[in-house]
């Protein structure tokens, strides 16, 4: 652990102006306030902190960060606070401390939950001030270096997993490659235990066995750019434990079948001679078509630059070769920490495309699991470029089609998509781009998200807007539907009902607005009884219990000869509350139709008869069409939602599989037209269902 005297004059030793007295005081105060607190090591938990500020200084921050990498855990595990932080700190550095604070655990919470809240509140931070994930990162990667101290094994492989999914994605994002390996190599370890003893194992053996190799062609390399006339570094090193074992994967293919082990980086003096070396060495050797990519021309998102290729060295062994200049090389491997733009007083340019993507998904996410899926799409995925007509650059995903590249130019750019060409020729929207593509969005201002775009958009940003624009949709269908149910309750009420009684309803259910409170009734969370007691309580106990919806009345009809027969027709399957209207030919009965059934119209040659529901009714069938998510347990679910009902099925038919769909009619015994509305509501409500609608 770095002694006091030490973290100062490392700090000092890159920033003379630092604020020593305040340095010594951030030590001290992190010391005291953690006291006695032990790690899992069973170090004093104070040197945690410490650590992490030592990291912080290898990359040489500022003493704001520092300072808030030494106080980082206060606030959560000690009594703390913000406030007295920035008393002792100054706001800034409070303002750091309370981004890189996780929320309190709230007991109530699942893991997911709490999860995605800690990552919604730190990726709003870090978007206001990238120091926030700096400091985070740090934390996350002394962590991970102890994490084999914890004895509970399953809260290592979930520490490790987060750690994988979001914190070694989040470093690569910021090109902070060194912090992204390690902590990428420290999580597999965890995840995949005999898969790394198997391939570090493995490649132990090659260093001893072949470690001359390794030197002899990083020496060949270089000779043969030095007679070029060429001043450069070569180093060779084995492929990273990891990135060898997602290749397996990926490829399916065994650890002796992966070729391209060894990967060798020249690092050069200019740009130009970045590009001589590239030529001198695809003469030399023989290049791997399809394996070359110039990131110096067109960085990465992170702001990554360099030459990558492969070659085809003796024995057919192939291997890698990065050429860099040393400038590159550095910024490559600590990304926007190794020149942090704040020692100017400016902001990094390559925060700000993917940052504000993030804190588009933050608002648009509505669970803990849709955050997590989205956050995770949009930080840790393949690239491809694609470019407007004006020449706009934008990366995406691969596999990403139209609609991931019109929601990535603006979000009213994709929520009004109609078309799109690629390369000056139509193409449907689920067409996926190629590199170097240019496309052109043809919009329409009446158009809007379709629910089928989540069936092929790979982007988080995209999927996040077209989810937020269906629960948007959904939620005002439900709501309308809940007013109309909210007029029929008030007419059963013994009086009139004003404003005030609504605002006073509002405040015993503890609702927001009138629309949250018909959003409510629409979707059953409120019943009957539940409506009108917070409109007038005590109106409930004076109504007969015959007279409540759920009361059995047998099927009936007014309008009809005593003893005439009939039917209620399969096309539109009318329920009670449904306006109907008799069809009666020569020799056959009478066919009950809902009053706006399409099949009225081919009745012409029929006695149409005036009909109406009577009070005996015992319900009726009515049919669903319901949209499925194709995953486990939203046909379990959809069920539980007939049960909770008390709605019986009747029949069940799949009658369309397109993935992720599966699309469900259902006929149903229901009492009558609120009944089936209800159903209807809460299907629409529910996270399995996509699409619900009566037919």
């Amino acid at each position: 652990m770095l002694r006091q005297y030490e973290l100062v004059e490392r700090v000092l030793a890159y920033d003379p102006d630092a604020d020593e007295a305040m340095l010594n005081r951030a030590y001290v105060y992190t010391v005291q306030k953690h006291g006695t607190q032990k790690r899992a090591s069973g170090d004093p938990y104070f040197s945690h902190p410490v650590e992490v500020a030592g990291l912080m200084t290898e990359l040489k921050l500022d003493q704001d960060t520092i300072i808030t990498a030494l106080l980082h855990d206060t606030v959560e595990d000690t009594l703390a606070t913000v406030d007295e932080i920035e008393r002792l700190f100054g706001p800034d550095v409070a303002r750091l401390v309370d981004g890189v604070t996780k929320l309190s655990k709230i007991e109530t919470m699942s893991e997911s939950e709490r999860a995605a809240e800690n990552l919604r509140k730190f990726l709003l931070a870090m978007s206001e001030d990238l120091r926030v994930l700096l400091v985070k990162l740090a934390d996350r990667m002394h962590n991970m270096r102890t994490l084999h101290y914890i004895k509970s094994e399953e809260k290592r492989r979930r520490i490790a997993r987060e750690t994988m999914d979001i914190y070694a994605p989040l470093a690569e994002r910021v090109g902070m490659y060194e912090y992204m390996r390690e902590m990428q190599l420290l999580a597999f370890e965890q995840l995949e235990p005999e898969a790394y003893a198997t391939i570090t194992g493995r490649l132990a053996a090659i260093r001893s066995e072949e470690g001359a190799q390794v030197d002899s062609i990083a020496l060949e390399i270089k000779q043969a750019l030095a007679e070029a006339g060429l001043r450069v570094e070569v180093s060779g090193r084995e492929k990273h434990p990891y990135s060898i074992w997602r290749k397996m994967a990926e490829r399916h293919v065994s650890f002796e079948q992966i070729t391209d082990i060894m990967a060798f980086r020249v690092l050069t003096e200019t740009e130009d001679d970045c590009y001589k070396a590239l030529g001198i060495l695809h003469r030399a050797w023989q290049m791997i078509p399809g394996r070359f990519k110039d990131y110096i021309s067109t960085p990465k998102m992170n702001g990554y630059r360099s030459l990558h290729t492969a070659l085809i060295y003796s024995n057919a062994m192939r291997v890698e070769v990065q050429i860099k200049t040393r400038e590159m090389h550095e910024r490559n491997e600590f990304g926007l920490a190794a020149h942090w733009a704040y020692k100017q007083g400016g902001k990094p340019d390559g925060q700000v495309g993917w940052l504000r993507d993030l804190i588009e998904i933050l608002e648009a996410s509505n669970d803990p699991e849709e955050l997590l899926e989205n956050t995770k799409m949009a930080i840790y995925q393949d690239r491809i470029f694609a470019f407007t007509p004006k020449g706009a650059l934008f990366q995406l995903p691969k596999g990403a089609t139209p609609i991931d590249f019109a929601f990535a130019v603006h979000t009213n750019l994709g929520a009004q998509a109609v078309g799109a060409k690629i390369n000056g020729r139509h193409v449907p929207l689920r067409t996926p781009l190629g590199n170097g593509d240019v496309v052109e969005i043809i919009k329409s201002r009446n158009s809007e998200p379709q629910l089928s775009w989540l069936g092929f958009v790979v982007t988080g940003k995209a999927r996040a807007a077209i989810r937020r624009f269906v629960r948007q949709k959904e939620r005002a269908e439900v709501a309308a539907i809940g007013r109309k149910l909210y007029e029929e309750i008030v007419e059963r009420l013994p009086t009139k009902v004003g404003k005030k009684a609504l605002g006073d309803a509002l405040k015993r259910l503890k609702l927001g607005s009138e629309e949250d409170f018909m959003f409510a009734i629409g979707s059953a969370k409120l019943d009957d009884r539940q409506v009108m007691e917070a409109l007038v309580p005590g109106s409930a106990a004076n109504i007969p219990e015959e007279s409540w919806p759920s009361q059995k009345r047998a099927i009936a009809v007014r309008g009809l000869t005593p003893g005439m027969a009939f039917k209620l027709a399969a096309c539109c399957h009318p329920v009670p509350g449904d306006r109907i209207v008799g069809l009666r030919r020569p020799g056959k009965g009478v066919e009950v139709h809902a009053i706006d059934c399409m099949k009225l119209a081919d009745g012409v040659d029929a006695d149409w008869i005036d009909l109406s529901w009577d009070a005996r009714t015992d319900g009726a069938v009515g049919r669903i069409r319901a949209e499925l998510y194709n995953r486990p347990g939203t046909l379990a679910e959809m069920a539980g939602i007939f049960a909770k009902n008390h709605a019986n099925v009747v029949n069940l038919e799949m009658t369309q599989r397109e993935n992720p769909f599966h699309t469900y009619e259902v006929d149903l015994e229901v009492r009558d037209l609120a009944h089936l509305t209800r159903i209807v509501s809460a299907l629409r409500a529910s996270e399995a269902v996509a699409q619900a609608e009566r037919i």
